[in-house]
This record gives C-alpha cells, structure tokens and sequence, in this order.
C-alpha cells in the first residue's frame, strides 16, 4: 500500500512541477521541469535521511552523549524486530522528533535538544516508538520525498511570483507565455503540494501511534508525550523549514497562525482519544 502511495505521491508533485514550466516556457519550459523533478524524485529515494537531516541542521548523536537514549530505541527495536536507526540530535529547544530513510535499513531517528531535556524515560520511550513504527510502517521515504518535491514547488513558485511582480516575465505575441495564469499557478501550487503533504501525513500520525503503543505495551507514555509535545510547541519556537514539518511527530509550526489552519498532522486531541481506546485494550489483554 505504501508503495502505491509513494507512486501517487511522486506523480502528483511531478505533475505540479511539470505544469509550472509549462507556464513559464511553454513545453519547452514543461521538459525542462519534468528532467527537474526525475532528478529530485531519484536523489529523494536514494538520500532521503541526508536530506532530511540536512534540512533539520542535525547531527549525529554518539552513545557517549544519550547512553540512556540508545538502550531504549535497542529494546524497542529487538521487539519491534527493526534494525538499530542512526540517531541524531537537531539543535532547537522545542521538544519533537522525526524518523527518516528510505528502509530499515537505511533509516535514522532524530531527536530535539528539547525532546531530551523535558521528557520522562517513559514519555521518550512513547516518541521513540512511534518513530520507530514510521519506520517499521516504511512511510519515512514517503515523507522525505514530500519534504523535497514540496519545497522545490514552493521555491519556485515563489521566484516565479516576485519575477511577475518585478517585472521579470513578459508574454510572447504567440502566446507561449500567460503571466496571469503563471502568476495564479504561483500562488496555488504551493497549496496543493500542501494538501498533498496533508492527506498523507494525518493518515500516518494515526497508524505510527497505533503501531508505536504496540511496540512499547503501552500508550501512556505516547498520549502524555503528545500532551506535552503540543502545549510547547504552542510556546516554543522553532526554527525549521515548513517543508519538512510533517516528518516530526506534532507539527512544530503549531504557535503559528497559518501553519496551524493548514496543519499535516491530526488534530492532539484525536490522537489522546484513540490512544486511550488502545491503552484500554492493551490493560484488558494484560487481565
């Protein structure tokens, strides 16, 4: 299924990116974009963690440093029957996470200086296994290609807009160029990339938290993680690029107006509430 999504995924953004050089040369601008978004869908699938580490400011974090940290991802793994991710640590005070790599294999988990400072051993352990179940779930290549295509589209678009409104463009007598079109493409297709990234990402949140209380046995830990993780997201800034908010397990964007009306992830409270159903089953199986 992820698989068929991933497909989905690159054609529809290809396709945002291919109608923009459409409008900004014709069909030559049009194959010019598509060898554009051939070469980004390739270094997306083959480098996804660099990537996303990269867009992050991440580091690698040693088993010196979090000691504590790697044995719990080594327990949740071994149950989990995952290969051990790479771990990193992005540099923001704001507490959040996210898992990156195209497999198991050749995966990574990021953690906030802020994930590390303000959670408990039993609230980490909830993170971490939801990250571990993006992984398991293989939805991180899915995320990292969105991540990319997305800001390239929004990157582009924004050139576009500001050269229309310099003055930049101007429409050839055989019509090969409509600024007026272009310049509305510019504003939409940031938007649908947007959507795009919404639709996939929500359903993610929902089955990584389902699949992350199994790993750990237990959903407490998750649900007063999540709990946390929104109210200081709400007070704690951060400072990362809008592209790549959907890959962290809240949206780290969520003090911000804007982000906040067109949020990728699920609404706190409904994850809290399916959580608490799981957690119920869970205590019920344990009687």
């Amino acid at each position: 299924m992820n698989r068929v999504r991933m497909v989905v995924l690159m054609s529809l953004l290809t396709a945002i990116l291919v109608l923009i050089g459409r409008y900004v040369g014709g069909a030559g601008g049009a194959f010019f974009f598509f060898l554009i978004a051939l070469a980004m869908n390739f270094f997306s699938y083959y480098y996804s963690d660099k990537i996303a580490l990269a867009m992050t400011h991440s580091r690698p974090l040693s088993r010196a440093e979090a000691p504590e940290l790697y044995a719990i991802v080594e327990r949740l793994c071994r149950r989990a029957e995952l290969p051990p991710p790479r771990i990193y640590l992005t540099p923001s005070s704001q507490p959040n996470a996210f898992a990156t790599g195209r497999n198991p294999q050749h995966a990574a988990v990021a953690v906030t200086e802020g994930l590390l400072r303000y959670m408990n051993q039993t609230e980490l352990e909830g993170v971490l296994a939801h990250e571990l179940s993006h992984i398991k779930n293989r939805d991180t290549l899915i995320s990292t290609i969105a991540a990319t295509l997305a800001g390239a589209i929004t990157f582009i678009a924004s050139v576009i807009k500001w050269g229309f409104l310099l003055g930049g463009y101007r429409s050839d007598e055989e019509g090969g160029f409509n600024p007026i079109a272009a310049l509305v493409l510019a504003l939409v297709a940031p938007l649908a990339a947007l959507i795009i990234q919404m639709a996939i990402s929500r359903a993610a949140e929902f089955q990584a938290d389902a699949t992350g209380a199994r790993i750990a046995g237990r959903a407490d830990g998750l649900i007063s993680a999540l709990l946390k993780l929104e109210k200081a997201a709400q007070q704690i800034p951060m400072d990362v690029n809008p592209s790549a908010s959907h890959m962290f397990i809240v949206n780290p964007l969520r003090g911000q107006v804007l982000a906040s009306l067109f949020s990728t992830h699920p609404p706190t409270i409904e994850r809290v509430k399916r959580l608490q159903a799981i957690q119920r089953n869970l205590h019920n199986l344990v009687r």
